[in-house]
């Protein structure tokens, strides 16, 4: 026999099913108990395989984001038909003016979008992470520089530099030979984004070293002798997943909408390629028009980044240990 914190006994075999579930699996309980978290996951799980399987999807319904179909529309430019064009051949429209296939530009461009917002949101979480922990365990003089280097990129109005240096930073690297056009602004959103976005996240994980280098098992290993470069890899890091995870699924969704808006003031990627950033601008003439060609990628990309938040949120109550199960 056994007993609860509460007092209530519980037999032999419930009390080895209660001590035996690790904290993933008790996290995994939480997390599935989450309807809108679970919807959060399918929707988003939907729209990554769509971006990364968008040749497979091309080739298996016969559209191509870069070949024009002017039998879909009219001399003038307007597309045929009811909703934008919409038919078998174009199972979300075309173009109006162009011809393009929508359903094909909106799933390639999702690769472009999703890979800028994948590659800008790692970068930001490995670089916020390194640099918070050890200011954050070294303290003294090595937290005061990092902590003033913090304080002068967040100084910056990031928005307007990034815009205003668009221009020759994309023609550096172009010049530099790393990557030309789109390529090249692509890297550029990269760049920027990381570097603006890693002092907030830095911020976070300096108070959380700050915490846990006060704990029994950090004293203890160095005790013990370990070095610095142990007990920060070996006793920080590990401890610190939750909230590296949590940032993860809310910086991704942020990035998604960031690279969206630059490709719209026209910093980001340049047409003939396709984002959705691009689509919404282009279809803006549209809008009174052809309101389908508008409304398709704004509200694509509006299900991406409320998904992505809301499973974040369903991610951070699933790994907090306060949470009740039922």
């Amino acid at each position: 026999m056994a007993t609860r914190e509460d007092g209530a006994v519980i037999d032999a075999p419930q009390a080895q099913i209660l001590t035996s579930r690790s904290p993933r699996e008790l996290a995994w309980r939480r997390f599935k108990k989450n309807k809108v978290g679970i919807a959060a996951l399918v929707t988003s799980l939907f729209f990554v395989s769509a971006a990364v399987f968008a040749p497979l999807i091309a080739w298996a319904i016969n559209i191509d984001p870069n070949e024009r179909d002017s039998s879909a529309i009219t001399a003038r430019g307007q597309t045929i038909g009811r909703f934008g064009g919409i038919s078998w051949d174009h199972p979300l429209g075309v173009e109006p003016g162009i011809g393009y296939d929508i359903l094909a530009r909106l799933i390639y461009g999702a690769r472009i979008s999703f890979l800028v917002a994948a590659i800008a949101t790692l970068s930001t979480v490995f670089v916020g992470l390194m640099i918070g922990v050890v200011a954050g365990y070294f303290r003294s003089r090595t937290d005061s520089v990092l902590g003033r280097l913090t304080d002068f990129l967040l100084a910056f109005p990031s928005f307007f530099m990034i815009i205003a240096l668009s221009a020759p930073m994309i023609a550096r690297i172009e010049k530099s030979g790393l990557a030309r056009d789109n390529s090249a602004r692509v890297l550029y959103l990269i760049l920027v984004l990381a570097l603006f976005g890693w002092p907030y996240f830095s911020r976070i994980m300096r108070s959380q070293a700050l915490s846990l280098r006060e704990r029994d098992f950090v004293s203890a290993s160095r005790a013990l002798g370990a070095s610095h470069t142990r007990i920060i890899f070996k006793e920080l890091l590990p401890n610190l997943w939750t909230p590296v995870i949590v940032y993860l699924s809310l910086a991704l969704p942020g990035y998604l909408a960031a690279e969206a808006i630059y490709s719209y003031l026209g910093i980001g990627v340049q047409p003939p390629a396709a984002t959705w950033g691009l689509l919404i601008a282009d279809s803006i003439k549209y809008v009174m028009s052809e309101p389908t060609y508008f409304l398709i990628p704004s509200v694509s990309l509006i299900l991406v980044v409320l998904s992505f938040n809301l499973l974040g949120d369903a991610v951070r109550d699933a790994l907090d240990p306060k949470s009740e199960l039922t």
